[in-house]
């Protein structure tokens, strides 16, 4: 019964608090609230007091305790966005470099996993190189590196599923299609080699679900394809089954042109 009274008074104090024209008292309150780590209230203070404190001396600090508490409540939407405009109001504060590291870092954190829409992954790739480029001294630097190498591995694992996913739909050209960008797009990836061979696999069954008179063509896919599999990874561990696809190919195109010039010299 006491908690439930004493938790009453204090929403009767802090609703007193909003209504109050005293701007000294309310931002004092407000940064209570912050370091006792009650952010949600800290907020709506900080709101109400902004707008009387542009442009003065306070305004600075007043704004950094605004965008510190969206990002200690990890409302990272919020927090990158006060973030850069903070480093946008105050660029020489001392808190600029670390902030606008910060409005990188939180679109990061709101990175999604890979198979979700990777829009926000990108942003946080952009910002992160933003700020390496207005910092190339800092010594936030090697970890922001650090942290795109991770969102990139994260757009590939998006890119090599998406690919997998069409092979496993029997769109084959699609899947084909989307190795070749993760490929071209990242040719660092981990999955270079799996997506090469992927495309020889591809191509494949594609070129066996043809009709015969397209089979030719799409066979010729199968051998460029191993043999650009065995070019970039001559020891590669899926070179045996590429190879024998190559080779049941080469039979097939064989077959294939002896059949349609003794169907011409009828």
């Amino acid at each position: 019964m006491l908690g439930i009274l004493l938790f009453a008074t204090s929403c009767s104090n802090y609703q007193k608090l909003l209504k109050s024209t005293d701007n000294e008292l309310k931002l004092e309150k407000a940064i209570e609230y912050y370091e006792k780590g009650d952010y949600h209230r800290a907020i709506g203070l900080f709101t109400d007091v902004i707008p009387a404190y542009r442009g003065t001396q306070k305004a600075e600090l007043i704004n950094y305790y605004y965008a510190m508490a969206h990002y200690k409540q990890r409302d990272y939407v919020m927090a990158s966005h006060y973030f850069k405009t903070f480093h946008q109001a105050f660029p020489t504060s001392k808190h600029a470099e670390e902030f606008l590291f910060l409005a990188a870092y939180t679109k990061y954190l709101d990175s999604p996993r890979p198979s979700l829409d990777q829009t926000t992954t990108i942003e946080a790739i952009r910002e992160l190189q933003i700020f390496i480029n207005r910092y190339p001294a800092s010594e936030r630097v090697a970890e922001a590196n650090a942290l795109i190498d991770e969102l990139r591995q994260k757009q590939e694992k998006k890119v090599f599923d998406q690919a997998v996913l069409y092979y496993n739909l029997s769109d084959y050209v699609a899947s084909i299609t989307t190795f070749n960008n993760l490929i071209r797009d990242f040719p660092d990836s981990k999955y270079r080699e799996e997506a090469m061979f992927n495309i020889v696999k591809a191509n494949f069954d594609y070129a066996s679900q043809s009709i015969p008179d397209r089979q030719p063509e799409r066979f010729s896919k199968v051998l460029e394809a191993h043999n650009r599999l065995s070019r970039h990874f001559p020891e590669s561990r899926y070179l045996a089954q590429s190879q024998r696809m190559y080779d049941n190919a080469h039979v097939r195109i064989e077959q294939l042109t002896a059949n349609q010039e003794i169907t011409e010299n009828k």
